[in-house]
């Protein structure tokens, strides 16, 4: 939790509830179901809470917001990013039922109001739209951005103040093969220029707009 009040100094008294009771959440469900590498477990907010918030810390989303997660998992990076932005809407979307359950029951238990999820491939939801997309490291980013382009609004619609609708994603490693694959030029941040820590050595995030 230190690691999140080292970079963000704005929370409210029930964001900082929330996310301090995320460890006891994920570690109770963890001994239940592997939603989180045994290996990772004991560094939860650096490399899945702060790692997620690295999108709160370079876009700033206005009320009303609507944003799809693709490939949620066990809740990332859209339930931190749920917490942080209270008057934004996420739904967060997965194909394996019991990582949801996870989800749901964490959602509810530090009382998130604007968290949906939906036990579906992102390829086959057609019957809505979404100001953004955000995933982390689930698939490449042709694959990716083939899946999210169809579940995103045209960009006049978008709300003031605002970066176009378009998908940001979370990846590390060389990226050159899969961009260029994709055949876009996306926008890349460096997740260590804006966290300092060696774990995001490697880490980027990447902003494609529609």
């Amino acid at each position: 939790m230190d690691i999140l009040l080292k970079y963000f100094s704005d929370f409210t008294p029930q964001q900082t509830e929330q996310f301090a009771a995320l460890e006891e959440h994920y570690r109770d469900w963890n001994q239940k179901i592997n939603v989180i590498s045994r290996k990772d477990i004991d560094a939860l907010y650096e490399r899945h809470v702060l790692h997620s918030l690295s999108i709160a810390a370079a876009f700033d989303w206005m009320p009303g917001t609507s944003v799809i997660d693709i490939g949620c998992g066990g809740g990332f990076p859209g339930l931190p990013l749920a917490i942080y932005y209270p008057h934004v809407t996420f739904h967060l979307v997965d194909s394996i039922a019991k990582k949801l359950t996870v989800v749901n029951q964490i959602a509810e238990a530090i009382g998130l109001q604007n968290l949906t999820t939906q036990h579906a491939r992102a390829e086959s939801i057609r019957d809505r739209t979404f100001d953004f997309a955000v995933s982390r490291a689930v698939a490449a980013l042709p694959e990716l951005w083939s899946w999210a382009k169809p579940l995103l609004k045209s960009p006049n619609k978008t709300l003031p103040g605002n970066h176009p609708p378009g998908l940001i994603c979370l990846k590390g490693g060389d990226l050159n093969e899969e961009i260029q694959q994709s055949g876009s030029l996306p926008c890349i941040v460096r997740v260590k220029d804006l966290f300092p820590e060696p774990f995001f050595e490697d880490k980027y995030l990447l902003y494609l707009a529609k």
